[in-house]
């Protein structure tokens, strides 16, 4: 059962200050009009007994069915000694009886009680009847019982009909209200373990995407440590021959264990060991894979391009895993919510520090974007290489995802035999200049990449 709260038990007290001044009212308004005649009890009888079937109610969803016992016995003995007072003592009955059944929560005591009660006072009513009718009254006394159906039998069964809707209301009553509370109880209980459950399954998407970083970090880093290995093992080999070789290794390998320590620190904070760690194929994807990624985009159908924008600097194999992943997340969320007839721009840029990765859609225009796992995880690989990202949608439609990363002692790979075409199409200069572009600006005509893959 719901438990009380301040509200209801300050409702219960008012109600029972409430029925306490109608019962004295009604009881000076009954007296004075003398509705027993001279058989009635006295003003103060009456007073007492509107205290007594008014203050109980005040506990009456603390202690219902010792209530609507307290209630009916001191309405009954009122009807007997007949206190100049019937009105506010029925109300109070009813609402003793309703109680017990709307809030009681042992479900047999319940019943049993008002079934008591219920009983108890027909039995007493049949008795009072059954004495009123054999008894002797004069002629001229109460209503006619001349007759097969008389006044007075007219009355008796209106008497017994009426109270049969009273009691039967009362009971009715108390047992929806009890449904009522109950089935709220149970949606509410239900909607909290609904909650429960979404934080748990948000968690646990959240920590296999932190797992997956995890395994990728794995990957990355025995690489380092492997080379350092054979690097250290051919400088100890060729010390005592050639010891300015064997120099020049250990140098390599320190610069190889200074990348890895990088590494190390950018993702301490934010990954955590799970403890389970499935089998998996190591992650080898990095930023050479963006072409294979657009072409596939492109084959799902979301028309993509993809393009360099300065020249290529040397970027640490984790950041180049973070992203592909991140482009391939944004790709993702592309084609499920751009629409129809959407397309999708890949841009990487290289500045003198840091490498951008770009990716924006055409598409439905977003007034208010959900956050979902796949944008935790592109948040969270950012962070672990030390980067930024940022997340919106465009006003002219569709969205755009752009992450910036720091690079450490940036230096730039060995010229290409063969210029790529995207260095052809973009005019020379400073490749700081382009970080400025506007992912709201329209897409450039191109090739696609993934069209020509």
């Amino acid at each position: 059962m719901l438990p009380l709260t301040p509200a209801q038990q300050r409702g219960d007290i008012l109600l029972a200050a409430a029925l306490l001044v109608g019962a004295l009212v009604s009881a000076t308004l009954s007296s004075v009009s003398g509705i027993y005649g001279t058989a009635q009890a006295s003003m103060a009888w009456a007073v007492a007994y509107a205290f007594v079937v008014a203050i109980p109610l005040a506990f009456r969803r603390r202690w219902p069915a010792t209530v609507a016992v307290i209630v009916s016995v001191a309405y009954f003995a009122a009807v007997t000694l007949r206190v100049p007072e019937l009105y506010a003592g029925n109300i109070a009955m009813f609402i003793a009886i309703y109680t017990v059944g709307a809030w009681s929560p042992n479900r047999k005591r319940a019943m049993w009680t008002r079934i008591g009660i219920i009983i108890g006072m027909f039995a007493w009513l049949l008795i009072t009847m059954f004495i009123d009718a054999t008894g002797t009254v004069p002629e001229d006394a109460g209503f006619s019982r001349a007759g097969a159906f008389s006044p007075y039998v007219a009355y008796t069964l209106l008497q017994l009909l009426l109270n049969a809707l009273y009691f039967g209301g009362a009971y009715l009553f108390g047992e929806r209200t009890w449904a009522a509370l109950e089935q709220r109880r149970q949606l509410e209980e239900r909607t909290a373990e609904l909650e429960r459950e979404r934080e748990r399954t948000a968690a646990q998407a959240v920590e296999l995407e932190r797992v997956r970083i995890a395994r990728e970090l794995h990957d990355v880093v025995a690489h380092h440590v492997s080379l350092m290995g054979v690097q250290a093992g051919v400088a100890r080999t060729i010390m005592a021959k050639d010891p300015d070789a064997a120099a020049a290794t250990l140098a390599q390998v320190e610069t190889a264990a200074r990348s890895a320590l990088s590494e190390l620190r950018h993702l301490l904070e934010t990954l955590r060991m799970s403890p389970d760690d499935a089998d998996t194929a190591p992650t080898t994807v990095g930023l050479s894979g963006l072409p294979a990624l657009v072409a596939s985009a492109t084959a799902a159908g979301l028309p993509t391009e993809l393009r360099t924008v300065g020249a290529p600097l040397q970027v640490p194999d984790t950041m180049q895993v973070n992203l592909f992943r991140i482009a391939q997340e944004a790709l993702t969320n592309a084609r499920r919510h751009g629409g129809r007839d959407s397309r999708a721009d890949v841009r990487v840029r290289y500045a003198a520090d840091a490498v951008e990765l770009e990716v924006s859609n055409t598409g439905r225009v977003v007034a208010e974007p959900t956050p979902g796992m796949g944008h935790t995880g592109m948040r969270e690989r950012a962070a672990a290489s030390g980067g930024t990202i940022e997340m919106r949608p465009r006003s002219t439609g569709g969205f755009v995802v752009r992450a910036r990363m720091p690079l450490p002692d940036a230096a730039p790979l060995p010229a290409p035999s063969v210029p790529p075409a995207d260095a052809a199409a973009d005019a020379p200069g400073d490749a700081r200049a382009d970080t400025s572009v506007d992912a709201d600006a329209p897409v450039e005509s191109s090739t696609p990449t993934g069209a020509s893959a």
